[in-house]
This record gives C-alpha cells, structure tokens and sequence, in this order.
C-alpha cells in the first residue's frame, strides 16, 4: 500500500458518501480527519471534516493557495474554486 502524506491546498477526490467523486481541495487537517472545500456546495467557513481513508489523493497541489491557507492569509472561496477549476481542465484535456 502506497502512503501519500496529505497536505494543506492539496485536490482529492471524494471516495464514499453523498459527495463520492467530486474534486475538493485541503484546507486543514485534524488528526486522522481532513477539512475539505470546493468553493460552491462547501465553503471554508463550513469545510467538510472527512476520513483520510474515504478520500482519494492526487499529486496536485495548488501551491498560492497552500501558501496563503498556511499564512493564515486572507482566502476567499473564488480562489478554491478558481485552483479546481484549472485542475479539472487540464485533467480533461
């Protein structure tokens, strides 16, 4: 079994539940519980707190919003949506 460490701006994919194959993106972690946020359905003022085990990781990281959600810098939903966005693009070409 492969061991990917998540990380904060990384997009995964939603494995199970309501949301099973959406793209979202980290916005923090808690213990074995990640916070995830796509911008529209979840917000970051209201992240979805899910499982490690019920996502699916990819190599992707959005760098300028890691940075900023690390830096506690100001981050509005249209930047996550803007990052997943640019990566469900150059998935599907």
């Amino acid at each position: 079994m492969i061991s990917l460490e998540y990380q904060i701006g990384q997009v995964v994919y939603s494995k199970s539940g309501h949301d099973k194959g959406d793209v979202q993106m980290i916005v923090g972690m808690e213990g074995d519980f990640l916070l995830l946020a796509d911008g529209r359905r979840r917000r970051l003022e209201k992240p979805k707190r899910k499982k490690k085990m019920h996502v699916q990781p990819t190599l992707s990281v959005e760098e300028e919003v890691a940075a900023k959600l690390r830096e506690g810098a100001y981050v509005l939903d249209a930047d996550i949506k803007k990052a997943l966005k640019k990566y469900r693009e150059v998935r599907n070409v």
